[in-house]
């Protein structure tokens, strides 16, 4: 995450940075931002101007902060439309070569006004001020996603580019070659991948990397999924991180896992709660629980997102938590004897790829910060699948299920204090005005033409 202003000189070390890239035979440089509908947008330079855009920053529009995911132009009440300029500046300790785009390197962009200072609705700097505030608590936080997509062999429909079955060696073997350029060029990177697996979904597959500080896990999410799409080229491919592929059929997520210590440790392990919980690790998750339905309209709030929230389908469409509970939208995950300490997570399962990562991780933060602070207790939790228990069971149990479409969940994010103050007016009413102008947008889409229009964009 950058400073607050934009830095007054050069820093030294670039200088010496330029020379290995130019050696590397690095001839560009791409700097990502990702607006509030999870659309990464990019500005590039040639390497010889970095030290003038770390410096100056280079010019962005703010109208991309109400642009929908199809590129629509819409307005809230602080920011859209076409006035105003921003500057983007590249954070050089994340800058890293991209194996598999010849001649180019990219860096994470931080969003600063033309005076200078961080703009107000910069959502990196969201992120940042959500891990300044844990940090001021005792606490950290470290996170990471998995990545689900899908790989197709036609660039304009879905042609599944392998078949066979779900987590099968047949699919593995279809796309060992692929598999083994996509890890070792995100190693050269200096991204630590965990494992790669066919997934359930057509051609879809599955790559997790180690969890880092919720910043640079979010700058992860950009790196593998950039890199996973470039790779998919090389091979004739397409790879789409799009929740659906085939309306009424599994689709893919973005689940994010985050664990939280403090100077003893993780606080989802070894304690006298339920599963080894401490009482700040219960408390932080029933933060977490607590503002779901709104958490949503971040995490997968696009239309595209509601077809692949469905029941008994692991997706976590209900607002329920349970150690190992697949069908929950908050999974606890203790590790396995002897692991509780570094392995101990929770998973959020309902987010997927249309989300603004760095939202992501600054508002589960959120959520989970003011869960501490109110010393929050979680409700009995939920075992087996939700949807089998019936209408009247759930309600007696107090299983609720998260918003169903994109409205419901725009509003649930509208009525949240919690997120509203953590995110400040600006940046709140920003995602609000983008899920809300998607709702209206696809409102009359039938499940095919949804997925038709937004199945490569992201």
């Amino acid at each position: 995450m950058g400073p607050e202003r934009i830095p007054a000189e050069e820093p030294s070390a670039l200088a010496d940075v330029v020379s290995r890239l130019r050696a590397d035979g690095v001839e560009m440089v791409e700097m990502s931002f990702v607006d509030n509908a999870g659309i990464v947008r990019v500005k590039s330079v040639p390497l010889d101007r970095l030290p003038a855009a770390t410096r100056f920053g280079v010019g962005a529009s703010p109208c991309f902060e109400t642009f929908t995911c199809d590129d629509a132009m819409v307005r809230g009440r602080y920011l859209g439309g076409p006035d105003g300029d921003l500057r983007l500046v590249p954070d050089a300790s994340r800058l890293v070569r991209l194996v598999a785009l010849p001649g180019w390197a990219w860096a994470p962009a931080d969003k600063y006004d033309q005076d200078g200072h961080r703009f107000v609705a910069c959502q990196r700097a969201f992120a940042g001020r959500q891990v300044d505030a844990a940090a001021a608590a005792g606490l950290i936080a470290l996170a990471a996603f998995e990545h689900e997509w899908a790989l197709s062999a036609d660039d304009t429909r879905f042609v599944p580019a392998c078949t066979g079955p779900a987590y099968g060696q047949a699919r593995l073997e279809a796309t060992a070659d692929y598999a083994r350029e996509l890890v070792a060029a995100l190693h050269a990177q200096q991204l630590q991948v965990q494992q790669f697996h066919p997934e359930y979904a057509l051609a879809q597959v599955e790559l997790s990397v180690a969890a880092k500080a919720p910043v640079a896990a979010a700058d992860d999410a950009l790196l593998v999924r950039h890199t996973a799409r470039a790779v998919a080229r090389r091979y004739g491919w397409r790879a789409t991180f799009a929740p659906c592929l085939v309306p009424g059929e599994a689709g893919s997520g973005a689940h994010l896992h985050l664990s939280v210590r403090d100077a003893d440790g993780n606080l989802l392990a070894g304690g006298s709660g339920r599963h080894g919980l401490r009482p700040e690790g219960e408390a932080f998750l029933a933060g977490v629980l607590r503002e779901l339905p709104a958490l949503l309209a971040i995490g997968g709030g696009s239309p595209a997102s509601f077809l692949r929230l469905e029941p008994s389908r692991w997706a976590g469409v209900w607002q329920v938590w349970g150690r190992e509970a697949r069908e929950a939208a908050l999974r606890l995950i203790t590790g396995t004897v002897g692991t509780q300490q570094w392995a101990a997570n929770a998973e959020v399962k309902c987010f997927d790829a249309t989300a603004n990562p760095y939202l992501v991780v600054g508002a589960v933060l959120a959520a989970g910060l003011a869960g501490v602070r109110a010393g929050l207790r979680l409700p009995p939790e939920t075992t087996g699948d939700p949807a089998a228990l019936g209408e009247a069971a759930r309600a007696e149990a107090g299983i609720r299920r998260l918003p169903t479409d994109a409205a419901q969940a725009a509003d649930a994010l509208a009525a949240s204090e919690v997120l509203a103050e953590a995110m400040g007016p600006q940046l709140h009413d920003a995602v609000l005005a983008v899920r809300r102008g998607e709702a209206e947008r696809f409102a009359d889409a039938d499940p095919a033409d949804l997925v038709a229009r937004t199945l490569w964009r992201w």
